[in-house]
């Protein structure tokens, strides 16, 4: 008869979290780079056909049949499963839990509530159990920092934030990391409690660092070098900050961790488009069916839905794994404007898991727990 090995894992909280490095950005960037990079060699697996799926949602219709089942109305209520592989140093399986939910902030909760498995990636057997908010917050802003070193201009001065909440606060940290020249950050929110936690945010990190509260959304773009927009989107596109194209800088960087709009002619004709996998927007398309940009508020899914309409082909749209290959260039020209979309996927979570439970257990930190000496059913 087989031995069964006993299987212990590590819980993390989130003070555990925050002390084995997961708030380190220049690390955090270093590792979605390298993500990014094994992406276009095509070392990982996620779920889908094509092996590109961003995750499998659970929702709940608007009137629950049922009286204990919740209803689907409100704002970005769902859950969400994200698994994913990725080789390279990582080497590693996980998923993401992921719950959802904008009422959340009236019982004093975040919008968002993440945990995070990590496995072995032969036996499935647990290797740690960890809070994902900060993991999941951060691997998001490195995400566009990894992109924004190759495609912005490293003289940018001026940064924009629209959207200064938790990834509005990280992703300017991974602007800091790919743009160190920046000086000032214009920041348009839509709460002053909210632009004021970012201000404090700033200073803290970056004391050096201007903050400059915007009124309008022209403002925030005008003269601006590189910008993030950030803000939660609905799925209603008339709502979401429409950028028009006078207002925008020769030269600068736009990254869209979060909703967007853009005006066709302006992306297809006055801009270079890059995403950080390319396959990841061809599953939303195949699993959001045209039109895609708002069922899906990741603006990439808008440069599949231009290529669906015959005005863009998919040569146009620049793969950041490719970049960091060098099969495809960065930034061409200190004129091009670039808009970058960031998607978020469970690739990456699993990369930065990865890399903080390293230094979880170099540094003894967490909590052991104990799965089995050996399974009683087999």
């Amino acid at each position: 008869m087989s031995e069964y090995p006993a299987i212990d894992f590590l819980f993390l909280n989130e003070e555990d979290m925050i002390k084995a490095g997961v708030t380190d950005m220049p690390a955090c960037v270093d590792a979605m780079e390298e993500v990014l990079k094994l992406l276009g060699m095509g070392d990982f697996m996620m779920g889908g056909e094509n092996h590109y799926s961003h995750g499998t949602k659970l929702a709940f219709p608007e009137e629950s049949p049922f009286p204990e089942m919740p209803s689907g109305k409100g704002e970005d209520r769902r859950f969400l499963a994200m698994p994913a592989y990725i080789g390279g140093p990582f080497d590693n399986a996980g998923v993401k839990w992921y719950g959802s939910n904008m009422e959340n902030k009236k019982k004093g909760l975040p919008r968002s509530i993440l945990m995070f498995i990590l496995t072995d990636k032969d036996t499935g057997a647990p290797k740690a159990f960890m809070s994902a908010n900060m993991l999941s917050a951060y691997r998001t802003g490195a995400v566009s920092g990894a992109g924004l070193r190759y495609l912005a201009r490293k003289d940018s001065k001026v940064a924009g934030i629209y959207g200064p909440g938790v990834i509005g606060k990280t992703t300017f940290e991974a602007i800091m990391d790919a743009c160190p020249e920046v000086d000032t950050v214009k920041v348009k929110g839509r709460s002053q409690r909210g632009i004021d936690s970012f201000t404090e945010y700033v200073h803290e990190k970056f004391p050096k660092v201007k903050v400059v509260k915007v009124d309008t959304l022209e403002d925030m773009v005008r003269d601006t070098d590189v910008m993030a927009f950030c803000a939660t989107s609905g799925h209603d596109l008339s709502k979401y900050p429409h950028v028009q194209k006078e207002w925008v800088k020769p030269g600068a960087t736009i990254t869209c961790p979060g909703g967007a709009e853009f005006a066709d002619d302006f992306l297809v004709n006055d801009c270079r488009l890059a995403v950080d996998a390319l396959g990841l927007y061809h599953a939303w398309a195949t699993e959001f069916p045209y039109p895609t940009y708002g069922g899906v508020t990741i603006v990439g899914t808008k440069f599949m839905d231009l290529e669906h309409e015959g005005k863009l082909k998919e040569e146009d749209i620049t793969d950041m794994g490719q970049v960091i290959l060098g099969n495809q260039s960065g930034r061409k020209s200190d004129d091009e404007i670039i808009v970058y979309s960031v998607g978020g996927m469970p690739v990456e979570d699993v990369a930065w898991a990865t890399v903080c439970l390293k230094k979880a257990k170099e540094l003894g930190i967490g909590t052991p727990l104990h799965l089995w000496d050996k399974p009683i059913m087999y």
